[in-house]
């Protein structure tokens, strides 16, 4: 497996996302543990997840808890950096809300603790920004965190370049992580993974497949990418994931998965080399 860095700490080129395992359409237990070992065997170091990854309101921290039992149960569970995020909330009626609040955010880090069972989180994330808490301040609890020792490294979520900006300065030049959503279909992230690139701050693309319900649509959706993945022999999500390592050493994506097969078969990326050619054409699409 290639590596990559976050922040001090070195971590797989590619990582695992968990969220397709905990909400809906997750599969059962099983598989979902069988992947996160899978994931393992073939060299992952980086999982990510949040405590809003869950389908029901009493579950709140289902990924968290499920992560902690993969890793638990697997020789090579100690090796990985779990990333997580707080800030995001799930009522439970499917939608998605917000709490930015320094009380929330605290609370929900000392919560994410006790899942995942650890002494400090290795990556905690600020998941969104919400409107009606100052970014200054959500930040600020996330700087409160790490000087406490609760967190070893921070990041931020679904942020633009001024709060990259702002974030790294609240942070004392600490912030080691941006996961904005990034992908063939999404390409406004473009700016912040320039400004990573030049901060030297780790980008970590979301959903870099199109998503849990797009992501196996991808060549047909795409011709370039298909084009490309005959060419190699490979599939169109490992011509994906390849063209996002060659943008920047800074960007580590974090394809969701829930079978060990797509997962093995993401990583599987990190050995494909594309021409420069292949590189422009897909940077067409």
């Amino acid at each position: 497996m290639h590596t990559r860095r976050i922040g001090d700490v070195e971590v797989s080129a590619i990582g695992l996302g968990g969220m397709p395992m905990s909400i809906e359409g997750r599969p059962d237990e099983a598989r979902s543990l069988a992947t996160i070992h899978a994931a393992l065997d073939a060299g992952v170091t980086l999982i990510d997840t949040a405590d809003a990854y869950h389908r029901d309101a009493h579950e709140v921290g289902h990924n968290e808890t499920l992560i902690a039992k993969a890793l638990a149960s697997h020789d090579l569970g100690k090796d990985v950096l779990v990333a997580t995020k707080g800030g995001h909330l799930r009522p439970g009626d499917g939608s998605w809300t917000l709490d930015g609040s320094p009380r929330h955010l605290k609370e929900a880090c000392e919560a994410s603790l006790r899942r995942l069972g650890v002494e400090a989180i290795g990556l905690y994330q600020f998941h969104r920004p919400d409107p009606r808490v100052p970014y200054a301040e959500s930040v600020g609890a996330i700087r409160d965190l790490l000087d406490e020792g609760k967190i070893l490294m921070a990041g931020i979520s679904n942020a633009n370049p001024e709060r990259i900006g702002q974030a790294n300065e609240i942070l004392g030049g600490r912030l080691v992580s941006v996961q904005n959503q990034f992908s063939p279909a999404f390409r406004s992230s473009e700016p912040e993974l320039r400004l990573c690139d030049e901060l030297g701050i780790a980008f970590l693309p979301w959903s870099p497949l199109g998503g849990i319900s797009r992501a196996g649509e991808l060549g047909s959706a795409y011709a370039p990418f298909a084009r490309v993945a005959e060419a190699h022999g490979v599939s169109p999500q490992q011509v994906c994931l390849a063209w996002m390592l060659a943008k920047s050493p800074v960007v580590v994506p974090i394809p969701g998965s829930s079978r060990p097969e797509t997962i093995r078969d993401s990583l599987r990326a990190v050995d494909l080399v594309l021409t420069a050619e292949e590189i422009a054409e897909l940077d067409a699409v």
